[in-house]
C-alpha cells in the first residue's frame, strides 16, 4: 500500500516537473523592421469618425459639454 502510494507520488511529481519545464520553452520572437518606416495603423483625428465626419468645431463642443455634465459643481446646482 505504501509502495503504491509512493509510485503515484513520483509519478505525480514526474508529470508536475515534465509540465513546468514545458512552460519554459519559448520561440524567438523576429520583427522585421525597415529603417525609418512607421508599419503601423495610421493615426486619425479623433474627430474624423461617423458622428463628427472630420467636423472638429461640433467635437470640441460635444467633449465640452460632455466634460461640464462631469462637473459636480454644476450637476448638484451649487
Amino acid at each position: 500500500m505504501i509502495a503504491r502510494i509512493t509510485h503515484l507520488c513520483v509519478i505525480a511529481c514526474g508529470a508536475m516537473a515534465a509540465l513546468m519545464l514545458a512552460g519554459c520553452g519559448e520561440r524567438p520572437q523576429v520583427i522585421e523592421y525597415k529603417q525609418g518606416k512607421y508599419q503601423g495603423k495610421p493615426d486619425e483625428p479623433p474627430y474624423a469618425a461617423a458622428p463628427f465626419n472630420g467636423d472638429q468645431a461640433k467635437w470640441d463642443r460635444d467633449i465640452r459639454n460632455r466634460t461640464q455634465n462631469q462637473n459636480e459643481y454644476k450637476r448638484i446646482g451649487s
